[in-house]
């Protein structure tokens, strides 16, 4: 596996840091390098928001939660991507429409603009802050622990830690948004096609498609229902999982960003419909890569069942595009959430979205050295911390919505509510507040409420 390894990730360095280059050639101007001139088509515009929303959680947090949790992790995550389409197609419709006429400087400093009053991109940006680097972090924390399984007496984990978030600044730093689109490209591809690979060798050791269901109802019947062995799966956890996702392209800068990027309301139309697809070709392989754990591996931790079905199980070139293709969805995704809030940063210290890249690159940095920090002190749960922080984002959903369908200033009072209730989630997730309230999740009942302000507000300011 080794000689694949050295194989395998010189060939991807070289081309990623070649396309840095040649990215680097295009740029004329601040905004070049921020959002890639603006101009994305079809191709690259469907696998660069794919690559950057299906992340290491996918190959790696998906099969365990599977294994864990049961078959309902199909809807937990499949069926709401594929509701997500749908909200691509409308919201991509409002904003652009909007972006047109008071143009685009990140989501905190359109978000100003439309309020009229700077809280709204600060509440915002503390909300992407609060939730993004901790997400960041589990891509760092997820390959590390990984490499470690891989290569025990290398290096410990967060040297592998550091390795890629090193790697990761010199390209994006380098060649900028443009760049970051690329590597997306790379690590999409390679996702979709190792995890199918290591899906059809688990299928194949079950005996195909029937006698794995047969297998793991031997091994545990509650696997193949709601809400799964440990309860988790119940129906307010998938309902509030459901909103959590569909307010992804709205509330995360650098899915919004890609929105606002293509080069028309076609071409993104016709993204939207490719991300469901791919959506649908890269979660389904990781409920059998999951079912086969539960059969093969049902007590072994997290990194065990890891180290086991994506190495020691498969061949050495397989093994060593598992390892590359991990790699790169980490810094696809990490290095796309860092830059949207270096953009998200450059909205809120200039009405011209900054003069100067200095200080936000030296940003990108710092949100990098916290992701990294915060990697070495996160759990293994890749999949429930990657929900937490979709979940966190979700509470700025209707401040946004609000902001993109209305034409006149809507006041203060969506701005504090939607502060509030980011304040009530985090003590919740904390601890200090309960995680139920009147028989509802916190979650749940903090979207519903924040949905009901922000009609009320639509109604009372029209």
């Amino acid at each position: 596996m080794l000689k694949w390894l050295i194989i395998v990730g010189s060939v991807y360095i070289s081309i990623l840091f070649f396309l840095s280059w040649r990215s680097r050639r295009k740029i004329k101007s601040n905004e070049d390098f921020m959002m890639a001139g603006s101009n994305i088509g079809l191709v690259l515009g469907f696998m660069t928001f794919a690559a950057t929303l299906f992340s290491t959680f996918t190959l790696m947090g998906m099969p365990d939660f599977s294994r864990t949790h049961g078959v309902g992790a199909w809807i937990f995550l499949a069926l709401s991507d594929a509701g997500m389409v749908f909200l691509i197609v409308w919201f991509g419709y409002h904003l652009r429409k909007m972006v047109a006429q008071k143009g685009f400087a990140g989501m905190s400093g359109l978000l100003q603009n439309c309020y009229q009053n700077k809280w709204a991109g600060y509440v915002y940006f503390l909300a992407i802050f609060i939730f993004l680097v901790p997400y960041v972090a589990i891509q760092i924390r997820g390959v590390a622990i990984f490499l470690e399984q891989a290569f025990p007496s290398a290096f410990p984990a967060w040297v592998w830690s550091l390795m890629i978030v090193v790697i990761m600044l010199l390209y994006s730093e380098f060649g900028g948004l443009k760049a970051i689109i690329y590597a997306d490209f790379m690590q999409g591809t390679m996702l979709l096609v190792v995890v199918w690979i290591i899906a059809i060798t688990c299928l194949n050791y079950l005996g195909g498609w029937a006698e794995m269901f047969s297998k793991v109802e031997v091994a545990n019947a509650a696997l193949l229902s709601t809400p799964g062995p440990k309860g988790l799966l119940n129906a307010q956890f998938l309902i509030a999982s459901f909103l959590a996702i569909l307010m992804i392209p709205v509330t995360q800068p650098q899915l919004s960003t890609r929105l606002v990027i293509m080069k028309d309301f076609r071409a993104m139309r016709r993204m939207a419909v490719a991300v469901g697809t791919f959506a649908m070709l890269v979660i389904f392989p990781t409920i059998i890569i999951g079912f086969y754990g539960a059969v093969r591996y049902p007590d072994a931790t997290v990194a065990d069942f890891l180290g086991h079905v994506l190495l020691r199980d498969q061949p050495g070139f397989i093994a060593a595009a598992a390892i590359i293709g991990l790699m790169a969805a980490a810094m696809s995704t990490s290095d796309s959430q860092l830059f949207a809030m270096g953009n998200e940063l450059r909205g809120l210290i200039s009405k011209k979205g900054g003069e100067s890249l200095v200080p936000i690159k030296i940003a990108i940095v710092s949100f990098a050295i916290a992701a990294l920090v915060f990697s070495l002190l996160s759990s293994d749960q890749l999949v429930l911390l990657a929900r937490t922080s979709f979940a966190g984002t979700a509470m700025m959903g209707p401040l946004v919505i609000l902001a993109i369908l209305t034409k006149k200033p809507q006041g203060w009072f969506m701005i504090l509510i939607s502060g509030i209730g980011l304040m009530v989630f985090v003590l919740s997730e904390a601890g200090i507040l309960p995680k139920m309230v009147g028989g509802f999740r916190m979650d749940l009942f903090l979207m519903m409420c924040l949905a009901l302000c922000g009609f009320g507000n639509y109604l009372v300011k029209k």
